[in-house]
C-alpha cells in the first residue's frame, strides 16, 4: 500500500521475509567473482598476490527485498535531498559546519550513500555518508552470481542495469566535472585517501581507477602528500591533476598533509568530489536532527509528501547535551550514541552497552543521540550450522537517483567484515 502522507506500510512475513529466514542457497560464484577481481586489478596495474585476500569482503548469501521496499528508500532519499534544498535548512546546517563548507563551488557528491535497517514499519534511514564505499566492489559481487533456488529472482540495481553501470559513472563524474566548467571533462583525475594502500577500500580504488582509465580518463590513486599546488595548478608525479575523488574522512580538509587540496579547492583550481559544502548539507550527523523533525520541515516549505516520507522513516535524533544526561541516560537502552565527525562505525554505541565512564565522554560534546531502530535479519547456514546474521542496506545514487543497492550482512552492533558468513551480500528483488 502506498500512502503519499505517511509512506509505505510493510505488510509483515513477505515472501522476502521468507526467503531470507529460510533460503540457504550459496548464490555466489567465487571462481568468477576471482577471475574478475584479478582480471581487473591487474589492468590497473597493482593486483594482491590471490584474490582470496579478498573473500572476507563477501558473503555468499544474496539477501531478498520486496520491490516495493526499493522502491520506498528512493523515495525516501528524494524527500531527503528536497529538503536540504529548502533554504532555511541549509541556513541550520551551515550554522554549524566549518567554514570551509560556506564554498559551493558545484558539485553535488559523487557516490551517495544512503543506509537503511528493515523491519515491520519498512524502511528506516540509520545514516548518510559522502563517502560512501562498496560500489566497485558490490559491481563485481553481483556480476558473479549463480540462480538461486527461485529462478526468477536475479541481482538489482534500480534504475540502472548492472551493464550500464561502467557508463553511469563515468557520466556521474563528467556531470560533476561540467557543474564547475564548461568543458567535456577532466584528462586527470585522482583518487585520493590518506596512505591509501593501507586501506581497506584499497581494492576498490584500484577497481575504480581501471573503470575509469577505459573510459579515458587518466586516473591515478595518491596519497594527499603527493599533492603540490603551486601558480593555481594542482600536481602529483609530474601531472596536472585536475579533478579528485575524495575518500577522506577529514571532511574539512583541516589537517596539515591535506593543506595543498585545501587550498587548490578553494582556489577552484581542482573539481573535489564529494567536497566539504556536500559533506556539511547532507551527511553531517547533525543534520538528522533536523531530517527528523517533520514539523520545523513543513514550516521550512517542504511539501506535505515528502515531509511524510522522512517523518516515517527518519528515526529521532538530537544532539546530545550534558544538559539532557538523566533524560538520556534514563532512556539509554533505547538509543544508538553515533559521534558527529565519526566514519566506518567508529565511535558508535548501543545504549544498552554502556557504561558510566564512556557515557560521561559522550556527554563532553560531539555526539548525537538517535533513538534504536533494530536491523534486518538473514539466516545463513555455515558449517552444516543455521546462524543468524543483522543485515543494512545501502542505496548508492547521485543526483538522488540509485546507481546500485547492495547488503551488508554481519554480527555485533555495528556493521563489519569480520563476521564468518558475512560482508558485502547481493540484493536480489522480489
Amino acid at each position: 500500500m502506498q500512502d503519499s502522507t505517511h509512506g509505505y506500510q510493510r505488510t509483515a512475513n513477505t515472501h522476502a521475509d521468507r526467503l531470507n529466514q529460510q533460503c540457504y542457497c550459496v548464490t555466489l560464484d567465487r571462481k568468477a567473482l576471482d577471475k574478475s577481481l584479478l582480471t581487473q586489478l591487474a589492468d590497473a596495474g597493482n593486483e594482491p598476490s590471490t584474490a582470496s585476500e579478498l573473500h572476507h569482503l563477501f558473503s555468499n548469501t544474496p539477501v531478498f527485498l520486496p520491490r516495493a521496499d526499493i522502491a520506498t528508500m528512493e523515495r525516501i532519499v528524494q524527500a531527503i535531498e528536497s529538503a536540504t534544498e529548502l533554504p532555511s535548512y541549509r541556513e541550520r546546517v551551515l550554522s554549524w559546519a566549518p567554514e570551509i563548507a560556506r564554498f559551493d563551488p558545484g558539485p553535488i557528491g559523487a557516490f551517495m550513500g544512503y543506509d537503511f535497517h528493515l523491519g515491520p514499519d519498512g524502511p528506516r534511514l540509520i545514516e548518510i555518508n559522502t563517502n560512501a564505499g562498496g560500489a566497485f566492489l558490490n559491481l563485481v559481487l553481483s556480476r558473479a552470481q549463480r540462480n538461486c533456488c527461485d529462478p526468477s529472482q536475479q541481482p538489482t540495481t534500480p534504475q540502472q542495469p548492472l551493464d550500464g553501470f561502467e557508463d553511469a559513472v563515468f557520466s556521474m563524474f563528467k556531470q560533476e566535472w561540467q557543474s564547475q566548467h564548461d568543458n567535456f571533462g577532466p584528462s586527470c583525475l585522482a583518487i585520493v585517501d590518506d596512505a591509501p594502500k593501507t586501506q581497506f577500500m584499497f581494492p576498490e580504488f584500484q577497481l575504480a581507477q581501471q573503470i575509469l582509465r577505459a573510459k579515458g580518463i587518466d586516473t591515478l590513486i595518491l596519497d594527499p602528500q603527493e599533492l603540490q599546488y603551486a601558480g593555481g595548478t594542482l600536481t602529483a608525479r609530474g601531472k596536472p591533476i585536475d579533478m579528485v575523488y575524495n575518500r577522506l574522512v577529514d571532511f574539512a580538509l583541516d589537517a596539515a598533509p591535506h593543506a595543498a587540496l585545501r587550498h587548490a579547492y578553494l582556489d577552484g583550481a581542482v573539481v573535489v568530489t564529494p567536497n566539504p559544502h556536500v559533506h556539511a548539507v547532507l551527511a553531517d550527523k547533525r543534520n538528522l536532527a533536523l531530517l527528523s523533525a517533520p514539523h520545523s520541515l513543513r514550516d521550512w516549505g517542504l511539501n506535505e509528501a515528502d515531509a511524510g516520507y522522512l517523518e516515517r522513516a527518519v528515526p529521532k535524533t538530537r544532539q546530545v547535551s550534558r544538559n539532557d544526561a538523566a533524560e538520556l541516560w534514563s532512556a539509554r537502552r533505547h538509543l544508538f550514541f553515533k559521534p558527529v565527525a565519526g566514519h566506518g562505525s567508529k565511535g558508535v554505541y548501543r545504549g544498552d552497552k554502556l557504561t558510566r565512564r564512556v557515557f560521561e565522554n559522550i556527554l563532553n560534546g560531539g555526539y548525537i543521540a538517535q533513538d534504536l531502530v533494530p536491523a534486518g535479519e538473514r539466516t545463513l547456514r555455515i558449517d552444516d550450522a543455521v546462524v543468524t546474521r543483522k543485515v543494512d542496506i545501502r542505496l548508492y545514487t547521485y543526483a538522488g537517483k540509485s546507481m546500485l543497492v547492495a547488503a551488508r550482512i554481519y554480527q555485533g552492533q555495528t556493521t563489519n567484515f569480520r563476521t564468518p558468513g558475512g560482508g558485502f551480500a547481493p540484493v536480489f528483488q522480489v
